[in-house]
């Protein structure tokens, strides 16, 4: 992720862990169905592949990014995710903006049509890529591993679609895990400009940046203060979460660096007029650095994490028509 360290400005809507599975009822086994369906150890291993040292960082460009990307291409393969256009790959070109040299970087895209309305989409995203290897810190260690950023939210991304090709959802779900993000959301600029699917027919973005760990036991949501009509479902989400969920970090009076709303991807998203959620932590000592390694994620807070993102785009599902129809209500494209 792109951003600096933020000092939260929200309103806490989630309940005590417990409370919603003691109150019983649809949300109490919601909030159960979205947890066990997390393979904690496949979510993990797959952090702890693209986490890895022998992954350099990652880079845009680099071998370790390309070895990511193949591994995520096989998972998309082997999950059975339908390649979009007949390919899972979206190359592009842009040129770096601090060193004026041209990069190519790869969108991996997978796709699980809807059993209702296939022609309808959700997008979910999160980017593989990270800032690769650079100034040593005091260990000597000069490999910025990004375990948090973002192999936790592609990672979370896996877990996902392989839910969804589980239990097919209503409306169509493209899975996309992009590059460049860390070079100004190349990738998300390459997907919003040449979509697989009618871009008029994505109702909605959901992101993922930063989702394995946070030592209050908090996870953002951001996105609702720009399209209001988004907060009652995160409202249901929070009400059942496994962890503290928080709307806020996307208002523009916010101090610089306080507002996340072109922060990571969902910003491409954003700008053409799109809704979004974004779900990602805050800033921990951490955040760019070589010690963003696999064993700072919180592996407890991490699988609930990823659990309450999954509630989330199976709340938007089962709304997204009433979703689409507030969106036109309220001027977005």
């Amino acid at each position: 992720m792109n951003r600096k360290f933020a000092v939260a400005v929200v309103a806490l809507l989630a309940l005590p862990r417990g409370v919603a599975a003691q109150a019983g009822g649809v949300a109490g086994a919601q909030a159960v169905v979205a947890e066990s369906a997390i393979d904690a150890d496949r979510l993990l291993a797959h952090l702890r592949y693209l986490a890895a040292d022998e992954r350099g960082g990652r880079r845009t460009g680099s071998p370790g990014n390309a070895a990511a990307r193949e591994y995520l291409l096989a998972e998309f393969r082997r999950l059975g995710l339908e390649a979009p256009g007949g390919t899972h790959t979206q190359g592009f070109e842009f040129v770096g903006r601090r060193d004026s040299v041209t990069y190519r970087g790869v969108n991996l895209l997978g796709l699980v049509r809807g059993t209702t309305n296939p022609d309808r989409y959700i997008v979910v995203t999160a980017h593989y890529d990270h800032v690769g290897v650079g100034q040593a810190d005091a260990r000597g260690d000069s490999i910025y591993n990004g375990a948090d950023d973002n192999a936790s939210g592609t990672a979370a991304l896996l877990a996902l679609a392989a839910y969804f090709r589980a239990h097919p959802p209503a409306n169509s779900i493209l899975f996309a895990a992009l590059d460049a993000e860390e070079m100004g959301l190349q990738g998300a600029r390459a997907l919003v400009a040449s979509p697989p699917v009618p871009l008029e027919a994505i109702v909605v973005n959901v992101n993922m940046d930063m989702v394995g760990r946070n030592a209050q036991g908090e996870l953002y949501v951001a996105g609702t203060y720009h399209y209001p009509f988004l907060k009652p479902y995160v409202e249901r989400v929070a009400a059942r979460s496994g962890v503290k969920v928080l709307l806020g970090h996307d208002r523009p009076d916010l101090p610089p660096g306080d507002d996340w709303t072109g922060a990571s991807d969902h910003g491409a998203f954003h700008r053409a007029g799109i809704p979004f959620l974004y779900f990602g932590v805050e800033d921990h000592p951490d955040y760019h650095k070589p010690s963003d390694e696999i064993e700072g994620i919180d592996p407890e807070f991490y699988a609930r994490a990823v659990a309450t993102v999954l509630d989330a785009v199976r709340e938007l599902d089962a709304n997204l028509a009433a979703v689409a129809a507030a969106r036109r209500a309220a001027g977005a494209r």
